[in-house]
């Protein structure tokens, strides 16, 4: 299983490009697999991870993720190449269908048949990604054209998926998926065996599972609880989280997070190595000072 961290989702890596380039300066020094950003309301993942990718040499840089309803396939995937040609070849693109409560009472959009346009999408999406034509006609896209990016290689895809129709889609049109806030059991009785048999019944090779969860190595336990309850409160509250939430038995985001000393999370992370985990994206809350530092030591590792 491959280790990266998170940036975007919380405040430990801070949030200006300078800052986020710095940090994956340092991670990439460290051996970390990959650096994967959040597109919520304030910087571009992707044009951040471009930048980014001018600044570092050997990380992987992916979103986890970006909406896809106010980008058009063609667009992001203009986005997704030149950030390829730019990364030298690292970048992988993470996407996801957002929230109702975001995608119409936030931006004015229906976020009518998300199944439907998911998987339009991603039959416009991925050809182009791919360096291929895309051309499709269906309820919602109507396309037909090819990019030309010089440099660009072809851009891994990832679906961000958490019911069995997301899944399915993510296992027979993409490389696999990026989760977040779904614990280990849901991902072994659930996520892995979907995403696995939509990939094996499409002839996919096995699918890539990046799990994104809060972590913190520390010695103050209730205390970091309070922590994660409190800064992703709202994670715990929208629809589809809270429904892989229920489906693991968890009250909130803390009882999905990784909380505890080296020895304790060390067993956390050979459980999800154990359940066929690929990548374990780390989204560090630190609840003192030094967490940041000894949560990385510990990860580092674990390399």
């Amino acid at each position: 299983m491959k280790i990266g961290v998170m940036s975007g989702a919380t405040a430990a890596v801070g949030n200006t490009v300078d800052s986020i380039v710095t940090f994956a300066q340092m991670v990439e020094q460290r051996g970390f697999s990959s650096l994967w950003m959040a597109n919520i309301f304030g910087l571009d993942a992707i044009t951040t991870l471009s930048i980014v990718g001018r600044e570092t040499s050997a990380i992987e840089l992916g979103t986890a993720v970006t909406p896809t309803y106010p980008r058009h396939p063609t667009a992001i995937a203009q986005q997704a190449l030149t950030a390829s040609a730019v990364c030298g070849g690292r970048f992988t693109l993470g996407i996801g269908l957002s929230h109702k409560l975001v995608i119409e009472d936030f931006l004015g959009m229906s976020y009518r048949q998300p199944a439907k346009h998911m998987e339009e999408y991603l039959q416009v999406l991925g050809p182009l990604l791919r360096g291929q034509p895309a051309s499709f006609s269906g309820e919602i896209y109507n396309t037909h054209l090819t990019l030309d990016v010089p440099q660009a290689e072809s851009v891994p895809l990832l679906v961000a998926a958490l019911g069995p129709k997301m899944l399915a889609l993510a296992g027979s049109l993409a490389e696999g998926t990026s989760t977040w806030m779904v614990g280990p059991q849901t991902l072994e009785d659930h996520t892995i065996p979907c995403l696995s048999a939509a990939a094996t019944a499409s002839s996919r090779t096995a699918p890539r599972i990046v799990t994104g969860l809060p972590i913190v190595v520390t010695n103050q336990i209730e205390e970091a609880r309070a922590v994660i309850s409190k800064e992703l409160e709202i994670y715990g509250m929208m629809p589809s989280y809270r429904a892989m939430l229920d489906r693991e038995g968890a009250a909130g985001p803390a009882d999905v997070a990784l909380i505890g000393d080296e020895q304790v999370l060390r067993k956390e992370l050979n459980r999800l190595r154990d359940i066929g985990v690929t990548d374990f994206n780390a989204a560090i809350v630190p609840v003192a000072e030094g967490d940041v530092e000894r949560t990385l030591s510990f990860l580092e590792s674990e390399i």
